[in-house]
């Protein structure tokens, strides 16, 4: 039997659980990587980013606030697209949250390493045995976490979150003692002009750094006074983190030794691979090296334990969808915690740290996946607007005539940047799924949405990603440069305002989009009533 989820998180507990995400390893190693790609400019790269998720941010917040589900961003596609945009947003997604959650311990383990030798690969960031070990228990903790209770896992998030802020802070005031303004225009201010500025938002590590929306949307079940509290948490989330990060990546830049800068920035990132920590040392600080190290322990394990809590959600939705085994859709009555669903991300946040070494391995793929993730959400605002009209919205996007087109388009240019070495085997992935779910049509949830509709109705996507990996493999990013920049950016922008139309005009019916959670016997087929699977919710029109 399935329990329900408990409204246990206050404003409080939700704004530090969108600033605990955001606030990860991101600003711990997108600084170096990001001057290294973009130079002083990679200063606007951040502010690139915090325009970018703040929209779609603002676009969340009116699915978050009218309709508050648990794993959100699964649950939203589904109401708008059919189980079958659901089932391909599940995939991405939990592959993304998982491999973050790794990520986030591997980047806790490389700054170990400044302390303790023996748990990283000298000059190559792989872990060693023991190294590994010390990842397997930071992630053996986090699940013990998640597992008691929700309102155990937010007081742990608030107190990591509280010193996770005291160091940004510390390094601030102290670089900003150093700053030397030479350093912006020595080595050039924009070294690799314009493309240098857009790379460094997606293989800089910048857009991952901010992308922390999705755990306040995925415990939206969870929350108290949702309506309002979704809104100004995720808002206030997106503001504070951006002003943080542009004046960090200035006192960075500004604090570097001026003679390092001889050979120009595209070195910087071999001289400061542990970049805060490095420039402390370099300027003579270590004494805050050792809070840098510290945080840099904790701020990354604060960010994976926020997804260690997020995912399951995320895989609950899924499950609900009617395209994933129906074990993971059970909730304890006691606890309020999806725990079938906690432990498959256990299981999956173990494995990513199996095949890839190091956080620079990782942070282009996890942060096209994610973006990815967010995209959709415009499109299921317009598809919703245009089949419930009637839907309560007690937050609803002003302007969305405007921001709904251009917070799709950015998020679209985001995963181009990412480069053709990543679209190719990320969005190629996505279209064999589609494949595997069309051919295994007997398998899925059909009987309320005939398969013919789900495709109608997700055909955008698979067209979306066929045309973006054509444009990627043709352009500048990685691609064989056969459309030069700026085109190939007008390019993926037009693609992406005609994918937005067209995803928008083939939303479901009317008479199909139901909001209800709730399974009745008489939803379930005999002869699945006893099966593995999860069997699809009714969707009928409600008022």
């Amino acid at each position: 039997m399935s329990g329900n989820f408990k409204k246990q998180l206050s404003l409080t507990d939700l704004t530090f659980i969108g600033l605990g995400a955001i606030f990860g390893s991101g600003w711990l190693f997108a600084a170096s990587h990001v001057s290294a790609i973009a130079g002083p400019a990679g200063i606007f790269s951040w502010l690139i980013g915090g325009f970018a998720v703040l929209l779609l941010g603002i676009v969340f917040c009116e699915l978050g606030a009218a309709i508050p589900r648990a794993g959100g961003v699964i649950s939203y596609p589904v109401y708008s697209h059919g189980p079958l945009l659901g089932y391909l947003m599940g995939s991405i997604t939990v592959i993304a949250f998982t491999s973050l959650v790794a990520i986030e311990v591997v980047a806790a383990r490389q700054y170990a390493g400044a302390w303790f030798p023996g748990l990283t690969i000298s000059s190559s960031g792989a872990p060693t045995i023991a190294g590994w070990i010390f990842q397997f228990v930071v992630l053996c903790g986090f699940f013990y976490i998640n597992y008691n209770s929700v309102k155990t896992f937010a007081r742990t998030n608030n107190i990591i979150s509280v010193f996770k802020f005291i160091v940004p802070l510390l390094v601030l005031g102290c670089l900003f003692m150093f700053f030397k303004p030479a350093n912006l225009h020595v080595a050039q201010f924009a070294p690799f002009g314009m493309s240098g500025v857009e790379m460094a938002v997606s293989a800089g590590g910048v857009i991952f750094a901010y992308l922390g929306l999705t755990p306040i949307i995925s415990v939206a079940s969870e929350v108290q006074n949702p309506q309002r509290t979704i809104p100004i948490a995720m808002i206030a989330s997106v503001l504070m983190s951006a002003v943080i990060y542009v004046l960090l990546q200035l006192a960075f830049v500004g604090s570097i030794p001026t003679e390092m800068l001889a050979h120009g920035w595209a070195a910087i990132s071999k001289e400061f691979t542990l970049p805060y920590r490095d420039i402390t040392l370099a300027l003579g600080i270590a004494w805050l090296g050792y809070f840098v190290v510290a945080d840099a322990i904790i701020s990354p394990t604060g960010c994976g334990n926020i997804y260690m809590n997020a995912t399951p959600r995320v895989v609950y939705a899924w499950a609900k969808s009617g395209t994933l085994f129906s074990i993971f859709s059970r909730v304890d009555k006691k606890s309020g915690i999806p725990r079938p669903a906690l432990w498959l991300t256990f299981a999956l946040s173990v494995f990513w740290t199996l095949p890839f070494p190091s956080w620079e391995a990782l942070i282009n793929v996890v942060s096209a996946a994610l973006v990815l993730s967010y995209a959709l959400a415009p499109i299921t605002v317009a598809a919703l607007r245009k089949s419930s009209p009637d839907l309560d919205r007690p937050f609803r996007v002003r302007g969305f005539a405007v921001i709904g087109p251009l917070s799709f388009i950015i998020a679209s240019l985001i995963v181009y940047w990412s480069g053709w070495s990543t679209i190719s085997w990320l969005l190629g992935l996505q279209i064999v799924m589609f494949l595997i779910y069309v051919a295994c049509a007997k398998f899925a949830p059909t009987r309320k949405i005939p398969m013919k509709q789900q495709v109608i109705s997700s055909s955008w996507l698979i067209a979306f990603y066929a045309l973006m990996m054509l444009v990627s493999w043709a352009g500048g990013f990685g691609g064989h440069g056969y459309i030069s920049h700026p085109l190939d950016t007008l390019v993926v922008a037009v693609v992406a305002l005609v994918i937005y139309y067209w995803g928008a005009a083939v939303a479901l019916p009317a008479a199909l989009v139901d909001f209800s959670d709730e399974d009745t016997e008489e939803d379930i087929p005999a002869a699945s009533r006893h099966s593995s699977r999860q069997v699809q919710p009714a969707y009928r029109q409600t008022h």
